[in-house]
């Protein structure tokens, strides 16, 4: 028994699809009949459009706000990693010289 392999779709692809119908007015029919597949998977991506349409809409300053929370965010993460690091670098030499006594 052959099993049948999953396809992947990426966003861009998803995105056509759906532009089609929205835009086109493609039925929805003829989209899963000519990508192969199921009308409940193109359900699937039609809702999670409309519930992440917002964030498409989103000012590009709110985007470069959080991006650049993000890298701030990241940097501290980074900074608290190196010092985590520092820390048991020093507590692995006191061990061993405490060891050593």
């Amino acid at each position: 028994m052959s099993r049948a392999t999953r396809r992947r779709f990426t966003a861009e692809e998803r995105a056509t699809i759906l532009r089609r119908h929205l835009a086109d007015k493609v039925a929805v029919s003829g989209l899963c009949d000519e990508y192969k597949i199921q009308p409940s998977l193109f359900y699937v991506w039609q809702r999670q459009f409309m519930a992440n349409m917002a964030a498409a809409l989103e000012e590009r300053r709110t985007r470069a706000v959080d991006t650049r929370q993000a890298t701030a965010q990241q940097r501290t993460i980074d900074t608290l990693h190196a010092q985590l690091q520092k820390k048991d670098s020093i507590i692995g030499f006191v061990s061993e010289e405490h060891l050593a006594l």
